[in-house]
Order: C-alpha cells, then structure tokens, then sequence
C-alpha cells in the first residue's frame, strides 16, 4: 500500500491530539488489541460467524498465503490458515464471510496505481475448530469492464453470495458487481454498477442481514442502504482514530462495526452500527453531521486544534510535492 508522506505526517500529528472514542466500553464486543508480531498490516478483519468473537484478518504485502483467526477476547491469534492453490499472493487487501461460512481474501490491491491486467479472489471454507492447518482454496481472476484500478474492499452478499468490489480512488470510487456465480477456470469481469463518491476506500462491509453497507476510508466512513446493489447513501460516520484506517466489519450480531488499522499491535475498535439503536441514531450517537470528502466526518474523535494543524500540514507537504515534480 501506498502511504504518502502528507498522510503519514496528518496521521502522526493528529495520533498525538487524539480523543479516546466513546465506544470503548461498547458491551458484547469491546476492543481488543491484535499482539500476533507477525501481523504488522492488518489490512482486512471479517466477523466469523460460527466461531463467536473471532475475526480473521491478513497482513497486507510482503507475507504469504496466510489468514489469522484472532480472539476478540484477548487479541491472541487462535489459528493460523496457510492457503494452498492460490500461487503467490501480491496485495491481498480484504477478506469478507458469505454464505456457508466461505471465506472470500481479496488479493485486490494495486500499488502501481491500477496497472495490473487482473487481480485475484480467493475462497476457502472456514475451518469449523480452530488450530493451524493448510488448506486449498479456489482461486478466481478477476478483471474490471473499464479497466485496471486499485481496490481494498471487497464484500460479499450474506444471502445471494454474489461478490462486489469498491475500488480506492481519492476522488472517490465506485461499487462493482461481479458475476452471478463465480467461475474458476475464466475470467470473471466485474462492472460498476453505483457510484461511491466523497471517500478514498479502504475497505468494506455488508450487515450480515444484507441491508447495509458501510464502506470506510482512512479517517470516516459513509454508511448506504443497500437496496438491492442500488445502494442508496444514509450518512457518515464517525469513527475511533487508531492511526492507518484500514479495515471494517459488522460483528457477527450485526449491532457493532469493528474498526482496525495497519501496523505492529494494531488497535481494533467498536463503534454502534447504523440502525442498530434507534435511540441512539435519534440523538446522533456515532454519527456525524460533517459533509466534508475524503477523510472527514471524525465525530469529535479528534480536536478542533489537531484536525486544523493536520490540514495545515497536508497542506505545506502537498505544496512541497507540487514543487518537486516542477
């Protein structure tokens, strides 16, 4: 992944004037810290439905065809899954559950800018006890019917099974449908089929009912009804600033999205899902009433002063950039 040194100045600046979220005493699922040395960028996290508060995650480049089950409880890996017929992996950037407990892996990402002439999706069962195994996973190729692009979210329909992609676009993005089913020996070419405009995506997730989809960017989140892939948009989101915003998904109950981010010991976060508290959609609770693009809509996780001392910095590093490349 790329990381631009505006962002990763922004990031360091606004860690330190950072507000702990008010969600951190969220019952049922609480935040957990991921201690595995191993996983240094965990780039996606899925809910596992059939093990209760484990959720599997993946490092970003650089690691092999491995997925870590990780104890919400305690933040200690559970199992560790090495997958088989996949070759060698190049981005993976999301992982997502569907139906029958298959987990999908988005080997998805481009970090020469959407160069790649195809990318990869990956789909296993999950394991139903928990221990270090290998197994072999289908691999699927995927393309875009209006070219190469960059994506690090992927999420697949609860019910239909039907897989969709949003790729990452500073300018904004837009949702791909893929095929109806999913074919191993072609090329399956997937289609934007809804804009996902106002939001450089980091990754995604569907309610596990199917309504909702929530699709995050390094500092907010937009929340869409999901109507039927016309998804229709509800509103942004605050979320828990935990430094690289990378990944996001519904709790198994589907009442929390869990947030996480890249790097050693990475902090993993509740925050109340749209919806699931009228009472507290009613009074704004984890919402946020900004109509800023890009990584806006904080929700009073950050300072007034941070976040204006972090522009001022993205600013000047943008400027310093633009002379450079004149």
């Amino acid at each position: 992944m790329r990381r631009p040194i505006a962002f990763l100045a922004a990031a360091l600046l606004v860690g330190a004037f950072a507000v702990p979220a008010s969600a951190a005493d969220a019952d049922g699922d609480g935040k957990f810290t991921i201690k595995d040395p191993r996983i240094t960028e965990s780039s996606g996290l899925a809910a596992s439905r059939q093990h209760p508060g484990v959720y599997w995650t993946h490092n970003d480049s650089d690691d092999g065809a491995y997925l870590y089950a990780v104890d919400g409880r305690t933040g200690e890996t559970v199992a560790t899954i090495t997958l088989t017929g996949v070759g060698t992996p190049r981005d993976v950037e999301a992982i997502s559950i569907g139906p029958g407990n298959q987990i999908y892996v988005g080997d998805i990402g481009d970090n020469l800018g959407g160069t790649w002439p195809h990318v990869w999706i990956y789909r296993l069962p999950e394991p139903k006890d928990l221990r270090d195994r290998t197994i072999k996973a289908t691999q699927y190729t995927v393309t875009y019917s209006d070219g190469a692009r960059d994506a690090e979210s992927l999420v697949v329909h609860p019910k239909t099974g039907r897989v969709y992609i949003v790729d990452k676009n500073e300018k904004g993005g837009h949702l791909y449908e893929g095929p109806a089913e999913l074919s191993p020996s072609g090329t399956n070419v997937f289609r934007p089929i809804a804009g996902v405009p106002d939001l450089e995506a980091t990754d995604a997730t569907l309610s596990p009912d199917g309504r909702h989809l929530v699709v995050r960017s390094y500092f907010g989140s937009l929340a869409y009804d999901w109507n039927g892939g016309k998804i229709k948009r509800a509103g942004r989101l605050g979320v828990p600033f935990l430094g690289q915003g990378e990944s996001v998904t519904y709790t198994a109950d589907g009442k929390k999205l869990m947030y996480g981010a890249e790097g050693a010991d990475s902090p993993v976060e509740p925050q109340d899902a749209p919806g699931a508290d009228d009472s507290d959609s009613r009074s704004g609770k984890g919402t946020s009433a900004s109509s800023g693009s890009g990584g806006a809509g904080l929700d009073g996780s950050l300072t007034t002063g941070a976040i204006a001392v972090a522009a001022v910095l993205v600013l000047l590093f943008g400027l310093r950039g633009l002379r450079r490349r004149r």
